[in-house]
């Protein structure tokens, strides 16, 4: 595996560090077997120069990516431009897929069509970028369980637009656009993919039952409306909703007694008093707010880079990609790059780490090959053997 990190921070498109907006000239890395993942600004949707110039640089290579709520190489963080990851597979290949979705309710079959598109054989990892203001989460995690070979690692996130919750992107091999889940399936016998994911809150307050909602829109707690119940919590700073309920997630016990998740709110109608999620927020749930300290967050990405065993990188070349959500980001404020320094630090010399902060983050656990969960570090490492044997070390955890 060979790669090369590239930051755009505006300018010109001379693809070089002298001159023009990228951090530095593109190396001999385009191939069919090459993956470039993009994480950019929301105003990249509007001009999609920099991506465009990519695709011109590295033509028989594949392109997937998405908008932030910021975006890092290694622990420097921008909000403005595009970072890339040029990834070339030695002994492995790369097939990609994008299926529109129309809606919050479509986002299971989605799930599953990108399931049919990538499911093979010789599948090691897939891993996932979708729209985040359309994208019902648990749902597309759902219909990727469906479709995908059982055991086989699924990962990614939802795309952000900073604080805004307004429109984000994704791409797929072509311009950024609205309305679309995209993936990557990654194959072969020489190439591995691992997963680890950890978060860092804790429930406080009483524990509340969901007693009315539909999908992922919540309605009611206790029969008092959502709304106004996380805004006797907020006080003055409820105006600021839905990015002041960032800082404070829901812990949901769901009733068919699987792993508690966290959920983060994307929206609120205050016309109806309602929340709308990241995911499904089932009737007969237990709900408790959540709240962190900034030592804790930085922990828990400590904690989801520890996961991984030593095999992991023994006798391999590695790429971390780490999503973190935006209500840690809004946590941790000027300690941001804390959590990114904890995983930079413990990766293997020249494993590079780039990533994006999101809506919403895909990862296994335990029990399930990929699940929603948010406020989460979630972390994909993808690592191709340097000599010999197979990369495929069947690792795949989180927590």
């Amino acid at each position: 595996m060979k790669t090369q990190t590239l930051r755009y921070d505006g300018g010109g498109l001379s693809g070089g560090a002298a001159g023009g907006g990228w951090s530095e000239s593109f190396a001999d890395l385009d191939s069919p077997s090459t993956l470039i993942l993009v994480f950019g600004d929301t105003a990249l949707l509007d001009d999609p120069a920099p991506i465009r110039e990519l695709r011109r640089r590295f033509p028989e290579s594949h392109m997937l990516g998405c908008s932030t709520s910021g975006q890092f190489i290694g622990e420097a963080i921008s909000d403005k431009g595009l970072v890339a990851s040029v990834i070339r597979f030695e002994r492995g290949s790369v097939r990609l897929c994008k299926v529109n979705i129309g809606s919050s309710d479509a986002s299971s079959d989605a799930g599953r069509e990108v399931g049919k598109a990538l499911s093979a054989p010789d599948l090691k990892g897939v891993f996932v970028l979708s729209d985040g203001t359309r994208t019902n989460g648990s749902l597309l995690a759902e219909g990727l369980r469906a479709s995908i070979p059982a055991g086989t690692p699924i990962s990614g996130g939802l795309a952000g637009d900073g604080e805004r919750f307004e429109r984000t992107w994704v791409c797929c091999d072509g311009d950024p656009e609205s309305g679309a889940v995209v993936a990557v399936g990654v194959y072969g016998e020489g190439v591995g993919v691992w997963n680890g994911c950890q978060g860092g809150w804790e429930p406080f307050g009483p524990e509340r039952t969901v007693t009315r909602s539909c999908a992922n829109v919540l309605h009611e707690l206790d029969g008092k409306p959502a709304l106004g119940v996380y805004e006797e919590y907020l006080g003055d700073v409820a105006r600021e909703m839905p990015a002041a309920a960032l800082r404070y997630p829901l812990a949901l016990k769901r009733p068919d007694n699987a792993a508690p998740v966290v959920r983060t709110v994307l929206g609120v109608s205050r016309e109806e008093q309602t929340m709308t999620f990241a995911g499904d927020i089932p009737e007969g749930s237990k709900v408790q707010l959540m709240r962190s300290t900034s030592e804790r967050l930085v922990e828990g990405a400590r904690s989801a880079i520890e996961m991984a065993p030593g095999e992991t990188f023994e006798n391999r070349s590695s790429v971390c990609v780490s999503i973190s959500c935006v209500g840690r980001r809004l946590m941790l404020r000027h300690r941001a790059e804390e959590e990114l320094e904890i995983i930079a630090e413990r990766l293997p010399e020249g494993a590079p780490q780039i990533g994006f902060y999101s809506y919403g983050e895909l990862s296994p656990m335990s029990f399930s090959s990929c699940e929603l969960h948010n406020q989460t570090m979630t972390l994909t490492i993808f690592n191709e053997v340097d000599r010999g044997g197979d990369a495929s070390i069947g690792i795949s955890t989180a927590a």
